[in-house]
C-alpha cells in the first residue's frame, strides 16, 4: 500500500470540510476522487499534500479563523502528519493543483526546470524533461514561448508536465479537465492513463465522471465530506439512487 489515509478531518474554522475520511492507494493504481461542488474533494488532496498544514501556519495569529486537521497520512510507510509540504514533495508525493496555475511570465521550458528544482542530478533532469516532452509533444514545439499565453489545454498539459519534472511516486491531479473543450478533455485523460501505465501512481479529483470511470482501477465517492461509496465504476454505475443523487447520471 502507497498511501493509507485514516480517520481525516479537517475543519477550516467551525466548518468541518473533511469528515472523518479513510481510504487507501495501492502502488501502480489509478484511483479516482468524485462527488458534487464542495464535497471536499481538493481539500482532501491539500490534507494529504501538506497543504492544509501549510495553510495552518500562515494563519496563525491572524483573524482569518484557525484550521485543524486530525487524522493519520502513511506514505511509503512514513508518517506524514508533521512533515512540510516541501518535504512531502520530495518524497514524491506531488501535487498538481487544479486551475493549472502555470509561471506566467515564465518559457514553458523554464516552468518545467522549476517543477524539478528538487532534483539535483542533472542528469535525471534531462531525461525527465525528455520524458515529459514524449508524453507531450506540443510542449517540445513550444518550449520558448511565454506560458501564459498557451491555450488552457496546453496550460493543463504543462501542469501536469511540471509535475512529472519532480519523480513522483504518486502523483495527486485536481480536476484536470476543469474548462478545457471536450476534444481536450479527452486528450488529457488519454495522457493520465499513460501515465499511470509508466508505473507512476495517480490519484484523480474530477467532475467528469464517466470518463473517470473507464479508466480508474477503484473510485471514491464524496459528499459533504464523507466517503459515501467506494469500487469499480461498474459497480458505483448500479446503484440508481447513487448515480442520480451524486454522480448526476
Amino acid at each position: 500500500m502507497l498511501l493509507n489515509v485514516s480517520n481525516l478531518t479537517v475543519c477550516y474554522d467551525k466548518a468541518m470540510i473533511i469528515n472523518d475520511i479513510s481510504l487507501h492507494v495501492n502502488k501502480g493504481e489509478l484511483v479516482s476522487l468524485v462527488g458534487p461542488n464542495g464535497a471536499g474533494k481538493s481539500t482532501l488532496l491539500r490534507a494529504i499534500t501538506g497543504l492544509v498544514i501549510w495553510e495552518k501556519g500562515i494563519h496563525r495569529g491572524t483573524t482569518e479563523g484557525d484550521i485543524t486537521l486530525e487524522g493519520t497520512v502513511i506514505f511509503d510507510n512514513e508518517h506524514l502528519e508533521r512533515v512540510p509540504a516541501h518535504e512531502i514533495t520530495r518524497r514524491g508525493l506531488i501535487h498538481c493543483p487544479e486551475r493549472r496555475r502555470p509561471f506566467r511570465e515564465m518559457t514553458v521550458l523554464e516552468n518545467l526546470h522549476a517543477g524539478a528544482y528538487l532534483i539535483r542530478d542533472k542528469k535525471q533532469q534531462m531525461q525527465n524533461l525528455q520524458n515529459v516532452y514524449q508524453l507531450f509533444p506540443r510542449l517540445r514545439e513550444r518550449s520558448g514561448q511565454i506560458s501564459g499565453t498557451l491555450s488552457g489545454g496546453e496550460q493543463q498539459m504543462l501542469a501536469i508536465g511540471r509535475a512529472l519534472m519532480s519523480n513522483p511516486k504518486l502523483l495527486c491531479i485536481d480536476e484536470p479537465s476543469t474548462g478545457l473543450a471536450p476534444i481536450m478533455k479527452q486528450e488529457v485523460f488519454t495522457k493520465i492513463a499513460e501515465i499511470r501505465k509508466m508505473g507512476i501512481t495517480v490519484l484523480l479529483v474530477e467532475q467528469e465522471v464517466k470518463a473517470v470511470f473507464e479508466m480508474a482501477d477503484r473510485n471514491y465517492v464524496l459528499s459533504s465530506g464523507k466517503i459515501i461509496a467506494e469500487g469499480s465504476g461498474k459497480e458505483l454505475l448500479k446503484d440508481e439512487i447513487l448515480r442520480k443523487t451524486y454522480l448526476g447520471l
